[in-house]
């Protein structure tokens, strides 16, 4: 649930975000995601310093997929139709993305010129991941209840949303939209 006050609409489209990260739901957080660090090849990592994004003070990324080299197929199976490579090269995948929004600490330095965010507590994490609708130019059609084309809209900014080219999975656009009607209905309700 969101910190700071905001129209229902957004309200729900910032737990929404959270959701489809995963860190309103992180088994490790202690506080709604606001504490959750990207997961990463040795595991989940979450902070407990509100005072600055995690990484400001040059703590290494989190490694998040491991590099792979190429799959090739044999001469033989390449002479009979086969095609050489079987799979890609994978590139290690490095992430500073914290907190409910999961936000990597250059958005986050973006964000503190600003909209002159003075910490990362929940708090400023709210009004960054607003500042990002805005950014994307989500507001408006989250006024209108059109969330099919706020997703589409922010989809570069959260890889958890279908449309990008991250390569890291991400919820259905029925999923979502679902998703952010339930969690209007809870807001709605309270």
């Amino acid at each position: 649930m969101t910190t700071i006050s905001c129209s229902n609409g957004v309200a729900a489209f910032l737990d929404l975000i959270a959701a489809a990260e995963g860190t309103s739901t992180n088994a490790h957080t202690q506080n709604d995601g606001y504490d959750v660090i990207v997961s990463g090849v040795d595991g989940a990592h979450t902070f407990s310093d509100y005072s600055i994004h995690p990484f400001s003070q040059g703590r290494a990324p989190i490694i998040v997929r491991e590099p792979k080299p190429a799959v090739y197929n044999t001469a033989a199976e390449i002479a009979a139709g086969g095609p050489e490579i079987i799979a890609p090269a994978e590139h290690p995948l490095y992430s500073t993305a914290s907190g409910r929004y999961q936000i990597t600490l250059p958005t986050w330095e973006e964000l503190t010129f600003i909209v002159r965010l003075g910490t990362f507590s929940p708090q400023s994490q709210d009004l960054g991941a607003i500042e990002l609708l805005r950014q994307a130019r989500a507001l408006d059609p989250i006024a209108d209840a059109d969330i099919a084309t706020a997703v589409k809209r922010c989809c570069m900014t959260w890889a958890s949303f279908p449309g990008n080219s991250y390569g890291q999975g991400g919820r259905s656009l029925d999923w979502l939209q679902t998703t952010y009607a339930n969690m209007l209905t809870a807001i709605l309700a309270r």
